[in-house]
C-alpha cells in the first residue's frame, strides 16, 4: 500500500506535469488566436451575422451526450435502450454548422522568401479567424476530419486552435480531406494550395455536393508560384517526394508553366460554380483582411 506521503508527491508530480502542459500550450496557443481575433475584427466591422432562426424538424442523427448539452436534448428512449445517454440532432440544426479544413499536407511549408508567411500559416490564420466570426455570428464550427464534434463560443475557438497548433496535428499527407458524412445543407470551408489533379478534387466535391453540402474553396498560394519569376539555371526540390528537377533557363518554361496554372485555376473555378459553390485565390504577400472579406461575403450570401 502507498503510503500518504507517496500519493502526494504522486499528485504533486501530475499536478506539475498538467500545469507544464498547459503552460506549454499557452506558449503556443494565443499567436495563432490573438492573430485571428484582429484580422476578424478588422473586418466584422459592418458586415451582418448569419445567424438564423429555426428548429430543426428532419432527424440527421444520435450522439452521445456531453457537458454542455442541454438536458432538452436527450432522447430518453434511445438512451434507454443503451447505458450511454444518447442526444438527437436534426438537419436543421446541424446546418447551421459550418466545418472548416485547411491542408497540413507537406507543400503548404512552402515560402519562397523568409519575410513572407508559409502557406500553411496563412491558412491556418484564415481558418481560425474565419471561425471567429462565425461564432461571432451564433454558428458553430467544427474541424473537419478532426474526430471532434462542432461546439460554439469561446470553448469551440479555443479547442479549434488547439487542434491547430498540436503539434501531432501538424502535417498529414492528404492534400484533401477525406470522406465524412456531414448533414445535408451544411457548409464546408476548404483551404489549401489545391494544386491536387483536378480529378481527384472533382471527387472530393462530389463528396460533399452528394448530400447537398455547400461548400468555398479558398487557394492559398505563394507569389512564387503565381509569376515563377526565377532567372537562369534553377533546381527545384519538391516538398513531397518529388525528384529534384534541375531547368537550364527557367525563363524558357515560365509561359508554358503560367498557362498549366491558369488551366488549373479555370479548371477549379468551373468545378466549383458547377457544385454551386464558390471559389477564390489569396496570395501570402497579401493582406489576409482581403481574402476573409472575400469568404465572408460568400458565407453572408448563402445565409440569405
Amino acid at each position: 500500500m502507498a503510503s500518504p506521503t507517496s500519493d502526494r508527491g504522486a499528485l504533486g508530480a501530475t499536478t506539475l506535469r498538467a500545469q507544464q502542459r498547459a503552460e506549454g500550450l499557452a506558449a503556443t496557443l494565443p499567436p495563432l488566436l490573438v492573430a485571428a481575433e484582429r484580422v476578424a475584427s478588422t473586418v466584422a466591422q459592418g458586415v451582418h451575422g448569419r445567424r438564423r432562426v429555426g428548429l430543426g424538424e428532419t432527424f440527421w442523427q444520435f450522439r452521445r451526450y456531453q457537458p454542455g448539452d442541454s438536458p432538452q436534448m436527450i432522447d430518453w428512449r434511445q438512451s434507454g435502450k443503451t447505458q450511454p445517454v444518447y442526444v438527437r440532432e436534426n438537419e436543421w440544426e446541424a446546418a447551421q454548422t459550418v466545418w472548416l479544413w485547411r491542408d497540413r499536407s507537406p507543400s503548404m511549408d512552402y515560402r519562397s522568401v523568409n519575410s513572407l508567411p508559409t502557406k500553411r500559416e496563412r491558412a491556418d490564420l484564415l481558418t481560425l479567424a474565419t471561425a471567429v466570426l462565425l461564432v461571432r455570428g451564433g454558428e458553430r464550427v467544427g474541424l473537419l476530419n478532426s474526430g471532434q464534434r462542432p461546439d460554439h463560443g469561446k470553448f469551440a475557438l479555443n479547442r479549434m486552435a488547439g487542434q491547430m497548433t498540436d503539434p501531432r496535428n501538424a502535417q498529414s499527407p492528404d492534400a484533401l480531406p477525406q470522406p465524412e458524412p456531414l448533414p445535408r445543407h451544411a457548409q464546408v470551408i476548404l483551404v489549401g494550395d489545391l494544386l491536387s489533379p483536378l480529378p481527384e478534387i472533382h471527387a472530393t466535391v462530389s463528396a460533399l455536393t452528394g448530400r447537398g453540402v455547400r461548400g468555398h474553396l479558398l487557394q492559398i498560394l505563394d507569389p512564387a508560384e503565381e509569376t515563377l519569376p526565377y532567372e537562369g539555371r534553377v533546381e527545384f526540390e519538391g516538398f513531397e517526394g518529388e525528384e529534384e528537377l534541375l531547368v537550364p533557363r527557367v525563363e524558357a518554361v515560365r509561359e508554358t508553366y503560367l498557362e498549366r496554372l491558369r488551366a488549373h485555376q479555370d479548371g477549379l473555378d468551373a468545378l466549383a460554380r458547377t457544385a454551386g459553390w464558390t471559389y477564390a485565390v489569396h496570395r501570402t504577400d497579401r493582406p489576409p483582411q482581403t481574402a476573409l472579406l472575400g469568404l465572408w461575403g460568400a458565407l453572408a450570401r448563402e445565409a440569405v
